[in-house]
């Protein structure tokens, strides 16, 4: 066997040698990307639902400012934006319940609240157990 094939052999081995090194550490790092993959994909979810809250409380305290409007038209509005977004289980508050009653100059308070779990897109989520919520509050102004 002469020098230069012993030389080869050597190479042969240490190339071989650093793909295991790269598999190895490939199979520690993968599941600590997926998870950082997964939580930002769930955060991105939450962030979204928790702006389609505020939006449809927002447009349901709009809708209450109008003449006529009542608790139902309100509810209403709000769950027509969370169909459009594709919330699951929201539910609106108004306070107070009674729109035509309340004063000029008094303020109108509408919640709208979901939970976490009928929305997130990974099961058994990172925000398991928790409601979202989104409120608006508008004067009475005429």
């Amino acid at each position: 066997m002469s020098f230069r094939h012993c030389r080869k052999r050597g190479a042969y081995r240490a190339a071989h040698g650093r793909r295991g090194v790269a598999a190895t550490e490939f199979a520690v790092c993968l599941p600590v990307i997926v998870l950082l993959i997964l939580g930002t994909l769930e955060c991105c979810t939450m962030i979204f639902l928790k702006q389609s809250l505020t939006i449809a409380a927002y447009e349901g305290v709009r809708t209450a400012l109008e003449d006529g409007a009542v608790t139902t038209d309100v509810r209403r509005t709000s769950q027509q934006i969370l169909t459009q977004r594709r919330v699951q289980g929201g539910t609106t508050a108004v306070n107070p319940n009674n729109i035509p009653a309340v004063p000029t100059g008094q303020y109108i308070t509408v919640t709208v609240t979901a939970p976490a779990d009928r929305n997130s897109v990974i099961p058994g989520s990172f925000f398991r157990g928790r409601v979202l919520s989104g409120s608006a509050t508008m004067m009475k102004e005429l």
